[in-house]
């Protein structure tokens, strides 16, 4: 695609404000690691959601999305279950409180309230470290493979995808690295404000182009619907034939089997805590707990509608008018290319300027929110603590430039030499994460579960993670969790009960501060004789909570669906359903939040 001169003005003018602003802001972000890292604890909650969210709404996520509205319908709001999307909800609703009490600064940091201080939480700390440099890696691997994929259809240059995704990374690095907390949250901000009206002028393009009976001449029998049986019940015969072949790619046509796995998975991997990156270090960046509460609340209320419209509106827009042509080509179609392709033939001149600078932006927020988030856990949690521990302040960030650039460079490697966005993200969600479950489970609780559980469990899941898609390439990665998850509950069950348990005046600590529920019998009876006026949490309304929580977050996704689908009947039930859950959340969650 040629871009007009208004276009790659607005382009241009984005990038050099991004880059101006972060620089600027920088200045702020040094003073020491605390600073770096979480912005001082004093960015205000809202301000910490709405850069969470923007880091969310990312470019290789967002492809995604559309290709699977493309192929699945209505039915694709099931899917980034597998993620799990409604991790939001869990830390909404109890776990971002019960991580912010711990004042920690990393995940890693956070062990030592947990476990104290003997072999197993150090231990703990080198395994917590590898994890999460692991994760980062996919994640920066994820992002480029993005990246590259979307510049190529829209920058003048006849280069690759991967130098695309090279010289993007390079800019934004500069300013990611030299600027700190401070600065991603700054720019983040300013990165969604425009996401946000690309995402919904999108939309509104889609309403005025498109029309409910050209969608259903474009679909198949059962694409408009959200229910699903057993199969999954889509035949594109006819119509585009080549997405029966990815439909069988995916490995999504038992879909009864594989909501239930999602389901499974997603919630166990939920309890068990956000992963060390971006999402934990902005909940430890929250002032207290209440705010990080708040602020896990804010990023599906302001991300799901707006990033919705968008998905949907380029995906009608490609089914109703590119449909024929891929039908009548007989080739093989990429389909995470839906989302490019749509914009080039659809979107006016000046909104697509305007739109390809919100999607870069969506790419710098998630790469921005990774590579800052990931260089604490080595520089602070393994350099400072066991290798130079009396260096100056100074010191760790500029060290901290350091491991951000190795971190980039290394997933640019592997980002280089794979070829599709979802065999990444199946893999960092669905295998990475499975095994990161049964240990972060526990953690929460288990009372008797001590570092050297959470060593052997996080080991033997992250090698068992690591060992899938060597040993059994052609076993989807979801359908491979509960392998994971045993994997990791047996190293966390034995690495527990084979040694001792971890110090009382420790383990008490930790409940009476954080008042997790579980299974904490003799904690729960030693706090009480020494503070009698302790009052124990209990499990019933936040699961509560939960259930209502998720209910709410899939009503927003709808209403984003049937608004630009024009199913009018369907959208009043999900702003009826929406609106209900919301007023039992103010009675049951908002209202009785503690600071």
């Amino acid at each position: 695609m040629q871009l007009s001169f208004l276009d790659g003005l607005i382009i241009g003018l984005y990038l050099l404000c991004t880059l101006v602003i972060g620089i600027w802001v920088s200045r702020r972000s040094g003073a020491n690691m605390r600073d770096y890292f979480l912005g001082g604890k004093r960015i205000p909650w809202w301000a910490l959601g709405v850069s969470n969210a923007s880091g969310m709404f990312d470019i290789a996520g967002t492809m995604w999305l559309v290709s699977m509205m493309f192929v699945y319908g209505v039915k694709s709001a099931w899917l980034p279950w597998i993620w799990p999307v409604f991790n939001q909800i869990f830390l909404m609703m109890y776990l971002s409180a019960w991580l912010r009490r711990s004042n920690a600064m990393t995940g890693a940091e956070w062990l030592a309230s947990r476990f104290g201080e003997g072999k197993g939480t150090q231990l703990s700390h080198a395994i917590i470290v590898i994890f999460a440099l692991i994760s980062a890696i996919g994640f920066i691997a994820y992002a480029f493979k993005g990246i590259g994929k979307f510049a190529e259809v829209f920058l003048p240059w006849d280069w690759s995808p991967n130098t695309y995704a090279l010289a993007i990374f390079v800019l934004t690095t500069a300013y990611v690295v030299k600027g700190g907390m401070i600065s991603v949250v700054v720019t983040e901000i300013i990165q969604f404000v425009l996401m946000t009206i690309a995402a919904i002028a999108v939309g509104l393009i889609a309403l005025s182009l498109v029309t409910p009976s050209m969608i259903e001449n474009a679909v198949p029998e059962g694409w408009l619907s959200l229910g699903f049986a057993w199969e999954l019940d889509l035949d594109w015969t006819g119509l585009i034939d080549s997405v029966n072949e990815k439909i069988d790619a995916d490995g999504f046509s038992l879909f009864g089997l594989f909501f239930m796995m999602m389901l499974f998975k997603g919630i166990l991997a939920s309890m068990a805590g956000p992963v060390p990156g971006y999402d934990m270090q902005r909940i430890l960046a929250c002032k207290d707990a209440k705010d990080a509460a708040k602020m896990s609340g804010v990023v599906s209320l302001v991300m799901l509608i707006p990033r919705y419209m968008m998905v949907v509106g380029l995906a009608v827009m490609a089914l109703v008018f590119m449909g024929p042509e891929i039908q009548a080509s007989n080739k093989s179609f990429d389909f995470e290319q839906v989302l490019p392709y749509a914009i080039s033939h659809f979107i006016p001149v000046g909104l697509v300027g305007l739109l390809i600078a919100g999607l870069l932006a969506a790419f710098m927020s998630t790469f921005a929110a990774t590579v800052n988030a990931a260089p604490a856990y080595f520089v602070n949690d393994i350099y400072r603590r066991y290798l130079k521990p009396n260096e100056n302040e100074r010191h760790y960030v500029k060290l901290s430039y350091v491991v951000s650039l190795i971190l980039v460079m290394t997933g640019v490697g592997f980002g280089w030499v794979l070829d599709s966005i979802n065999d990444i993200m199946q893999w960092v969600f669905a295998a990475l994460f499975g095994g990161y479950a049964a240990a972060n489970v526990l953690k929460w609780h288990w009372w008797r579960f001590n570092g050297y559980g959470y060593f052997g469990g996080m080991t033997s899941g992250l090698v068992a993670s690591l060992a899938l898609p060597i040993l059994f390439p052609a076993l989807h990665p979801l359908y491979a969790f509960p392998y994971l998850l045993l994997a990791g509950a047996l190293g966390s069950i034995l690495g527990s009960i084979l040694t001792p348990a971890d110090d009382i005046r420790v383990l008490s600590k930790f409940y009476e501060t954080v008042r997790p529920w579980g299974v904490w019998g003799p904690i729960k009876a030693h706090v009480q004789a020494q503070n009698p006026a302790f009052v124990a949490s209990a499990p019933s309304r936040d699961l509560f909570n939960v259930a209502i929580g998720i209910v709410w977050q899939t009503s927003l996704v709808l209403i984003a669906m049937y608004l630009i689908l024009q199913a009018y009947l369907p959208l009043a039930l999900s702003v009826l359903t929406c609106a209900l859950t919301s007023y039992i959340l103010k009675r049951t969650w908002y209202d009785k939040l503690e600071a």
